[in-house]
């Protein structure tokens, strides 16, 4: 299947809506969709554009798989609540780290989620809700990287020859598989999303696990998690494309009170981008370095070692996993 990009300077983002709400109400007819909120402005254009397009025949679920930031699943379940859209929260944590107990490979690790969440999850909410549809905010992006075999986007199932129907029991619907992430922040502020939610950096599909070099533990998640919080505290206001918290595999030697302490590697990463094709390091102050470091080495336990990525996109990625 060939798929047209549109970029941001052919887009009319109302139209765009218009057509979408359409195309969506047609392709779902008289039966229920479902969709999955995480927050992001891909999910949450989707959830808009689904609501609009089937009112109470669409059913809106948040996967806690225990992958997100702080308080997340609380947060969006209660922002999108204030906008009419009602999201059923889904404790999902213990099939997720259930598949990804033992595995360290990037592409095992994505497959793994994959699996779990459209299979074990999402198979099961759509028998219990006898929904016919799954509405997915995967972008134009996903598809290029996935398909030049940069790395297996987790929500890109049918453009690899998966049949979802077969596999997982649902068609899936994705209405910006033609947008980059500038062109969906565009329709996403014209649906009337906050600020908040259509200028977020952006967040990957497999959450924190593709923030965690090795395998995937809670425990492993919770340090990488406060390390996001902190990052994301103090890089807010830079106006970079997207900064993030990558916790390393290896523990490292450090010293605190003046004695050997092995800990965690943290690696801090900023990039300025405009389209996630291509970026660059974000050039930040000296004293912002070093302000995350302190913190992070104080705040979030086991951390004795704060790094700064200097590598372009490409070679390195935005993403560690």
């Amino acid at each position: 299947m060939k798929i047209e990009e549109m970029e941001v300077k052919d887009l009319n983002p109302q139209r765009f809506i218009e057509e979408k709400i359409a195309e969506i109400a047609s392709l779902a007819g008289t039966g229920l969709a479902v969709n999955a909120l995480s927050g992001g402005v891909d999910s949450s254009t989707v959830t808009m554009l689904g609501h609009k397009a089937l009112g109470n025949r669409l059913k809106t679920y948040f996967i806690d798989h225990g992958l997100m930031r702080e308080d997340e699943p609380e947060t969006i379940v209660s922002l999108f609540k204030e906008l009419g859209v009602l999201v059923e929260l889904v404790d999902a944590r213990t099939e997720f780290f259930n598949a990804l107990k033992g595995v360290t490979d990037p592409e095992e690790k994505r497959e793994a989620i994959t699996q779990a969440f459209y299979k074990d999850v999402f198979g099961r909410l759509v028998k219990e809700s006898n929904a016919t549809h799954l509405l997915q905010g995967t972008n134009y992006t996903d598809i290029e990287e996935t398909v030049a075999g940069v790395k297996r986007q987790h929500n890109i199932l049918e453009q690899i020859g998966i049949d979802t129907q077969e596999q997982y029991g649902y068609k899936v619907i994705e209405p910006l598989i033609q947008l980059r992430k500038p062109a969906v922040r565009e329709v996403a502020k014209v649906l009337g999303l906050s600020e908040e939610i259509y200028n977020r950096p952006p967040f990957p599909g497999p959450a924190l696990a593709a923030r965690v070099i090795g395998e995937v533990t809670p425990e492993r998640v919770e340090t990488v998690r406060k390390a996001t919080r902190i990052v994301e505290e103090e890089l807010l206001h830079t106006g970079a494309f997207q900064y993030l918290a990558i916790l390393h595999k290896d523990k490292v030697t450090g010293v605190r009170n003046g004695k050997r302490d092995y800990g965690f590697q943290i690696e801090v990463r900023c990039w300025d981008s405009e389209d996630a094709k291509t970026g660059s390091p974000t050039r930040l102050p000296y004293d912002i370095l070093e302000k995350l470091a302190e913190r992070i080495t104080t705040e979030v336990p086991g951390v004795v070692s704060v790094t700064y990525n200097i590598t372009k996109k490409p070679p390195s990625t935005i993403e560690a996993v």
